[in-house]
């Protein structure tokens, strides 16, 4: 058998990532989210096709000048691309060897996820979003998030100290990913050898709680623990019975893992791309999918809606062209004047809901770089281009 062309040392990057992100069990620890015993989703639900060639599809780009929808997909790396209306498929299209049964590093759609699942945790009653983190991990009661409430965690305005800029190849972000072996050349004999470990190492603040919105994925992976801890379940089990199986997912999805066990859902998951159009439905759908409520209805409206204060804090952030009357709740984009909700990760992944057109868009993708803004740019041109002629 030939040898694989990546390693733990050079996985993530270029041209390497076009093979290992969809390998990414087979580099690192993972934790397996079932479907079911049986290994395929029991209640399952086929999508309804009425396939069409978008490929020819023409719309406006900068400049003054035009692009097709299949020249944007060979431009911008891409793996899979499904794009559904109405929850009937109109496109399915898998590139650079993937299937539709392949997993796929979702990077930080991933954080989407949780989001959702601290939603099902509060109908659940295990948990309440207002009390503080350090209310279900103790340990960090002197720590950068003593004062952190899990809603500030999950809408990304904690006071923590942390630099989440993919191309320093020594950031907060990369030295917290090297704990799961994602960057192994930045792990010493004083590095964290947990996400808990590391969360206590945590000491520093940059504003009040609740002043900025402000991207970190430590606080994505500090819910993932938060959840665990309040629910008395393995993440992967609760995220397993309460949310994938009810979807009716027709793959096991995986979640890489720290030493000690604890997922690093703030960028690890890997998943196949009906799944996550299954997820978009979901979001589409107020939280029901297939007959059946899964998430409370008003967590993922309140989720879409937002509020005056958190459009006031996205507007003042480094994000604000991306949605320019949206919000971030609750780990997910979203901009509800525009009917939009978005799940984004770097290196082109994402997950588009159009709710004024019925529309669910799932793009995999391996862009050399983390964080392109001009593919990115690119992208959501493409993708609102094609919901406005829908």
């Amino acid at each position: 058998m030939p040898r694989a062309p990546y390693t733990t040392a050079n996985w993530n990057q270029p041209p390497h990532n076009r093979h290992s992100f969809q390998h990414i069990a087979d580099l690192f620890a993972t934790q397996t989210v079932a479907t079911s015993k049986a290994g395929r989703g029991a209640n399952t639900q086929s999508f309804d096709y009425a396939l069409a060639d978008l490929k020819g599809f023409v719309y406006p780009i900068s400049g003054g000048g035009t692009n097709t929808l299949g020249q944007f997909l060979d431009d911008t790396y891409t793996d899979a691309f499904l794009v559904l209306q109405d929850g009937v498929i109109i496109t399915e299209e898998y590139r650079n060897n993937m299937t539709a049964q392949t997993p796929h590093l979702l990077n930080s759609v991933s954080k989407s996820f949780v989001g959702m699942l601290a939603g099902i945790a509060v109908s659940d009653n295990a948990l309440q979003t207002q009390r503080l983190v350090s209310d279900y991990l103790p340990e960090l009661a002197d720590s950068a998030f003593r004062s952190t409430t899990v809603q500030a965690a999950l809408d990304m305005t904690a006071a923590v100290a942390y630099s989440e800029d993919y191309d320093r190849r020594g950031d907060d972000f990369w030295h917290e990913a090297a704990v799961v072996g994602w960057r192994p050349d930045l792990q010493t004999e004083t590095s964290a050898k947990s996400l808990i470990e590391y969360f206590r190492q945590c000491d520093e603040t940059e504003q009040h709680e609740g002043e900025h919105f402000h991207y970190r994925t430590v606080l994505t992976n500090l819910c993932t623990a938060v959840i665990e801890r309040a629910t008395a379940t393995p993440f992967c089990d609760y995220f397993s019975q309460r949310l994938w199986q009810p979807l009716g997912a027709e793959q096991s999805a995986s979640v890489v893992v720290d030493p000690s066990g604890q997922p690093y859902m703030g960028a690890g998951m890997s998943a196949c791309a009906r799944d996550l159009a299954r997820f978009g439905e979901l979001l589409r759908g107020d939280g029901a999918f297939n007959g059946a409520q899964i998430i409370d209805p008003s967590w993922v409206r309140d989720t879409r809606t937002g509020s005056d204060e958190l459009r006031s804090l996205f507007a003042a952030s480094d994000y604000a062209g991306l949605l320019p009357t949206g919000h971030y709740h609750n780990q997910v984009w979203a901009d509800d004047g525009a009917g939009e909700i978005m799940c984004i990760g770097i290196h082109g992944q994402g997950i588009y809901v159009n709710r004024r057109k019925q529309l669910v868009c799932v793009k995999l993708s391996t862009h050399p770089q983390p964080a392109d803004l001009p593919m990115y740019g690119m992208t959501y041109r493409a993708l609102r281009a094609l919901a406005a002629q829908l």
